[in-house]
């Protein structure tokens, strides 16, 4: 049996302190449950919302961001064992719009792990793409059930897939590299729209995810959450001024399957009980048969420095612990579940502030109810050096279509430098062509993405592929 020591908890508590003052977050839920889906942990700190001062409890509705791919998964994993599609089919056979001219085969399975071959690309909007098509939330209710809108979204997402090409856009051939996409996550949605035998994305996660399990206060509505007296308020940062929103359409993508999920504390209990017994909740409804959680839980491709990516959830190791999970972020929103079946035990964190890293506390929480320290003791790295021909090759500035500007150059003094969006930030080479850059709390893995035709053409920045542009090279002082 599992204990939490209280010395443990007292570190992991000052660590979520800590973490709150340093991102100015307003407000954190967290739980850690077992199998039977009973609460071992709970606590929430901060608000759910500055001005009134409301406290948050397991019912106050949060963005969950991209955590909503692990719904996405999960469903389209259903309609596989339903036998209404096949991983290994081409995505083209269900989204005609998708026509994968320029590219070899893009599966359904390509999707799901993230490596249809795509670099990272702009936003398209769910606000900017109904107010062109003149859609009033008003008059023709919630966006997130639409179809007029979903149609429209996914011809626009499609093509400009179809635009992609190895000289700009196309990352390798399908399967070869990992890049996170949300255009992907969007297609997989829309494949659930049309196939899943209900009338949108949103209303096939409620009829066969959401309402099995009994999670009453979970969602893809767009208007609901802002209307709630019980959900919480959205902080993010404008011009160094922490903002206040109640827009749950704030950068909200066009099609739902990437991030569009609300949720509560209570409710992803519920959600994260039904995966530590292998599709089915503690009371035994099954949502999904034990291989397919398997299959979504495999490693498939390598995500950032030593974890992988299955189907809509990643895995690492957590000192001796295998963990699944995943995170989201959005304006006003910071989430990430994770799981261990080897301690038969999920943890839930959940924030309504932009670009706090609920990640660690999560890691932070499943280490105190292992028994360990829960402070990260950081990855030990064995530093070295680039030789001066990959530094000169790897120069230059990587820009991202999600707004990220990663620049490499050659120091005066022949070592390494980076910036990131103009600021320096500390780069450490630790292998022949890998770097880290180190954080406050974390560091970010960096690898350099190379082959014979095109040299050094991109860098794996994170959980991105970001492509090298044009630019000309320079150096420090230039």
């Amino acid at each position: 049996m599992k204990r939490i020591k209280e010395t443990n908890r007292l570190l992991a508590e000052n660590l979520v302190r800590s973490i709150m003052k340093d991102y100015e977050a307003c407000g954190i839920a967290a739980a850690i449950i077992d199998k039977n889906g009973v609460t071992q942990y709970e606590k929430f700190w901060g608000v759910r919302d500055l001005e009134s001062r409301k406290e948050l409890d397991g019912e106050t509705i949060f963005g969950l961001a991209s955590v909503t791919k692990s719904f996405t998964a999960l469903a389209i994993m259903q309609m596989e064992e339903r036998g209404i599609l096949k991983l290994d089919d081409p995505v083209s056979r269900y989204v005609p719009e998708f026509t994968n001219k320029n590219q070899k085969t893009v599966t359904i399975r390509h999707l799901l792990t993230h490596s249809g071959g795509f670099f990272p690309l702009p936003r398209i909007l769910v606000d900017q793409v109904a107010a062109e098509m003149g859609l009033d939330e008003k008059a023709v209710g919630d966006l997130a059930y639409n179809d007029a809108l979903a149609d429209e979204g996914v011809r626009r997402v499609a093509e400009r897939l179809d635009a992609q090409t190895e000289e700009s856009g196309l990352n390798g051939e399908p399967g070869e590299y990992l890049s996170y996409c949300n255009d992907g996550y969007g297609l997989l949605s829309d494949i659930i729209r049309r196939h899943g035998g209900e009338p949108s994305y949103a209303e096939y996660l409620l009829k066969n995810i959401i309402e099995p399990l009994g999670m009453k206060r979970s969602f893809c509505d767009f208007v609901r959450p802002s209307l709630d007296v019980n959900a919480a308020t959205l902080y993010k940062k404008v011009n160094g001024v922490m903002t206040a929103s109640r827009d749950y359409h704030d950068h909200a993508f066009v099609l739902n399957g990437g991030g569009a999920m609300k949720s509560t504390l209570n409710d992803l209990k519920k959600y994260l009980a039904m995966y530590l017994n292998e599709g089915k909740t503690p009371e035994g409804i099954r949502i999904l048969g034990s291989t397919g959680i398997r299959e979504m839980c495999r490693p498939r491709q390598d995500y950032g420095a030593f974890g992988y990516y299955g189907y809509g959830l990643s895995m690492k190791r957590l000192d001796d612990l295998k963990v699944v999970e995943h995170g989201g972020s959005l304006p006003g929103v910071s989430s990430n579940i994770a799981w261990s079946n080897e301690v038969e035990a999920a943890v839930i964190v959940l924030c309504n502030t932009s670009g706090v890293p609920v990640r660690l506390i999560s890691d932070a929480l499943m280490r105190m109810y292992n028994g360990r320290n829960p402070v990260d003791r950081r990855d030990v790295w064995q530093e070295t050096s680039w030789d001066e021909e990959t530094i000169l090759e790897a120069q230059g500035m990587y820009i991202s279509g999600e707004g990220t500007k990663a620049e490499l150059y050659r120091k005066k003094d022949g070592s390494l430098g980076a910036r990131e969006n103009g600021k320096e930030i500390p780069i450490i080479p630790v292998g022949p062509k890998t770097a880290i850059v180190r954080n406050q709390y974390s560091d970010l893995f960096i690898r350099l993405i190379q082959n014979e035709s095109r040299g050094i053409y991109a860098i794996a920045y994170g959980s991105r592929l970001i492509p090298k542009s044009r630019q000309e090279k320079r150096e420090e002082g230039e």
